[in-house]
């Protein structure tokens, strides 16, 4: 997938860099368990992503409706999980930040 897959990768570098914040500002149980769940969500997704994308092209190449509706939707799940983990950051990183 991060070979292929130019979204993940940034999603690899996000997901390292919150790592990175999450030792920074010594996170909590709790808090790491939220972040690590977030990071696993928005990985899980853009392999289903994927796995749609490449089963679709396999069944036809060709332009057809219901492929493309099929491939916005589980595009559009990776975009659903990617903005609950930033808003999930948000709330654990933006008060540290601020204090």
């Amino acid at each position: 997938m991060l070979k292929e897959e130019h979204n993940a990768r940034i999603h690899l570098l996000a997901a390292v860099g919150v790592v990175l914040l999450g030792f920074y500002f010594s996170l909590s149980s709790l808090e790491w368990v939220a972040v690590l769940l977030c990071i696993g969500f928005v990985f899980a997704m853009e392999l289903l992503n994927s796995a749609i994308e490449a089963l679709a092209d396999f069944v036809s190449v060709e332009h057809q409706a219901l492929i493309k509706k099929a491939k916005d939707m589980a595009a559009a799940a990776v975009l659903v999980a990617a903005l609950v983990a930033f808003v999930v950051g948000l709330l654990i990183f933006l008060p540290k930040i601020i204090s």
